[in-house]
């Protein structure tokens, strides 16, 4: 067995759809194993079949048990992982509303608002301990199972990590669910350029007005130099996944440019990495 990961997390932030992603992606997934069980799962790797050799458990919270459980099977699978995910109160109540469904921590006299502040707080160490985070507040289905291929599908190369180059707005927040954060705010704003305005980075007007300043290639070589010593580096750790993530002020110029460029320095490099650009169309 190589790889294992936990998902858990908030009820109704999309543990369903993340197990039935990582099914499609080929992951052997075992949903609400009793936690005394699950340090248990590093013994499938005993036989010789490949069917083990990916492993997803899908699991209601993360108390103390849970973690120890998880530690246990640290010493005995190659790579483990824990995935949490998470959702604004809002979202949460809306969907419930929506579907209809019981929120599983609602109790008599107490409402789906009350559950999902409890379960909040309960699972709040939890959410810092995990490994990786993604915040499905702003995403349907779809989108999230495209997230969660970009994070566990085929690796870019024969390291055996895959990379995703994001790009957002500060805005609109801080993406949770990346590793390394580059603030593009200090280069030139094409927002206050009246004839690039209504463009994106994606597109050329605006991709020449950022990469054709000299501060920004100064950026863009410095930082490729470094990604050329740390990418092997994370990789060698054993880390199966690496978002990298530009921000700027609105996520619809600067940090787009700047990621397509790195993303295509990357792919030159030999990694193929994710693309993504969280807030473009805002």
């Amino acid at each position: 067995m190589s790889s294992v990961v936990v998902v858990t997390g908030l009820a109704g932030a999309g543990r369903s759809t993340a197990a039935g992603t990582f099914e499609d992606l080929g992951w052997f997934v075992i949903d609400n194993l009793p936690v005394a069980l699950v340090s248990k799962v590093g013994e499938l790797a005993s036989g010789s079949s490949e069917r083990y050799e990916k492993v997803v458990l899908v699991m209601q919270g993360f108390d103390s048990a849970l973690e120890a459980e998880v530690a246990e099977l640290r010493k005995h699978v190659k790579s483990v992982q824990v995935l949490f995910l998470d959702a604004s109160t809002r979202a949460l109540v809306q969907r419930y509303e929506s579907t209809k469904r019981r929120h599983p921590g609602v109790v008599d006299g107490s409402s789906v608002l009350d559950a999902i502040e409890h379960e909040r707080e309960l699972y709040a160490t939890a959410k810092g301990a995990a490994d990786l985070v993604i915040d499905t507040t702003d995403m349907n289905p779809h989108q999230l199972r495209d997230r969660v291929t970009a994070m566990f599908d085929e690796p870019d190369s024969d390291t055996g990590m895959r990379i995703t180059v994001s790009s957002f707005g500060y805005k609109h927040g801080i993406p949770t669910d990346v590793d390394l954060v580059l603030d593009c705010r200090f280069l030139p704003n094409p927002h206050w350029e009246p004839e690039l305005r209504k463009f994106s980075g994606m597109d050329q007007p605006v991709a020449d007005f950022v990469l054709g300043r000299e501060i920004t290639l100064r950026f863009l070589d410095r930082l490729s130099d470094l990604l050329v010593e740390l990418l092997p580096a994370y990789a060698k750790e054993g880390r199966s996944y690496l978002g990298i993530a530009f921000g700027c002020t609105g996520g619809r110029h600067r940090s787009v440019a700047v990621a397509e460029e790195m993303a295509r320095r990357l792919s030159e490099d030999g990694w193929n990495p994710g693309l993504r650009h969280r807030d473009v169309d805002r």
